[in-house]
């Protein structure tokens, strides 16, 4: 790295930080807020609403990491600009293209701390912070419907009405079918608690067994039960599928796949986590043609201004084609990349127009 990309990526790099304490400021105050109500629920006091907040802090850096990176950017090069140095580093005979190489360090920089953030900060620590809230507010874990989890495996339906924060289930229902679909078996636990692998011990165990000869009850106090449920498996319903790590996330999509159940939702978030360090490569191209004045009395503030709407219409935008994605069945790699696509082709042709004027 010459002298030129070092002094660059360092202003960026400054700016950046300057608008990501800004960013992540004002995201825990409205976070805080949002967790005052629940104070008095069981055991949740202030303290813990201070500690998951900051526990939430990661997942809140990996998604600011395009819009903090657009904006320190816009701020940076704007700076250059009104102070010249930008047009003094054109006049040396570096190209549009030279000064995007010079941007590179500082993108690389921020997509590698954008995957870090995302793969290996912010699962566990989101994971953590749900479930100290949902232990200290004496909360289940989820229930997607109102009879609570449903998990298909090969014949087997599984309805558990509670999951428990410490990996402990509550009112299993296992219901077994034959190759024709006839119900055969109905097991039905009082609770489940896990063992290691994908062994769980269930407690209160009455078993009903369907035949042409009539119907059997048996009762077991407790039965060791082998199953694809593990906590990998209900740490999805603890941390959101775009927060969760890849190899947790293609675990699951293929659990899904194996048992002919619907993976779009977590497909778009697997290609979105791939992608998405590579946004801020494409918000930094975004930001360079603003540099591109060549007066002293460049407006920062309004360019700042411009950052922050694109930046939120980036955030807004994005999440509105994983929905469309999701309610209009497109594929996923499409509805992961579309925005960042256009973004990085906004950029590329305004940074090709500016080099042809």
């Amino acid at each position: 790295m010459n002298t030129l990309a070092r002094y660059i990526s360092s202003e960026i790099v400054k700016s950046t930080l300057f608008v990501f304490a800004l960013l992540l400021a004002l995201f825990a105050f409205f976070d805080m807020l949002n967790q005052l109500q629940d104070i008095g629920k069981g055991r949740y006091q202030l303290w813990m609403v201070f500690m998951f907040v900051g526990l939430s802090l990661p997942a809140r850096i990996y998604e600011l990491f395009p819009i903090a990176t657009l904006i320190g950017s816009l701020h940076a090069l704007s700076q250059l600009s009104a102070n010249s140095e930008y047009t003094v580093i054109r006049s040396s005979g570096v190209s549009n293209l030279g000064v995007v190489a010079k941007l590179l360090p500082a993108g690389l920089l921020f997509a590698a701390l954008t995957y870090g953030f995302g793969e290996y900060i912010a699962p566990p620590a989101e994971r953590a912070a749900n479930h100290m809230r949902l232990q200290a507010t004496n909360s289940v874990v989820a229930q997607e419907f109102r009879s609570g989890l449903w998990v298909k495996e090969d014949r087997s339906f599984i309805n558990v009405r509670e999951v428990l924060p410490d990996n402990k289930l509550s009112d299993i229902r296992i219901y077994q079918f034959d190759d024709k679909f006839n119900l055969q078996k109905i097991t039905r636990a009082e609770s489940g608690e896990f063992l290691a692998g994908n062994d769980w011990r269930l407690h209160g165990i009455t078993e009903t067994t369907l035949s042409f000869g009539g119907i059997n009850l048996a009762h077991e106090p407790d039965r060791q039960w082998r199953t694809v449920l593990n906590p990998n498996i209900l740490s999805v319903l603890l941390v959101a599928p775009e927060h969760m790590p890849v190899a947790d996330l293609y675990s699951y999509i293929q659990h899904l796949s194996r048992n002919k159940q619907k993976t779009s939702r977590y497909e778009i978030a697997l290609w979105n986590k791939l992608l998405y360090p590579f946004t801020a490569l494409s918000m930094m191209l975004l930001a360079l043609p603003f540099a591109q004045s060549q007066r002293r009395s460049t407006n920062v503030g309004l360019k700042l201004f411009i950052g922050i709407l694109l930046g939120l219409a980036f955030h807004f935008t994005n999440s509105l084609f994983k929905y469309l994605g999701l309610l209009y069945d497109w594929p996923p790699l499409l509805a992961a990349t579309i925005t960042t696509m256009f973004v990085l082709a906004l950029g590329a042709g305004m940074t090709w127009y500016q080099e042809r004027r």
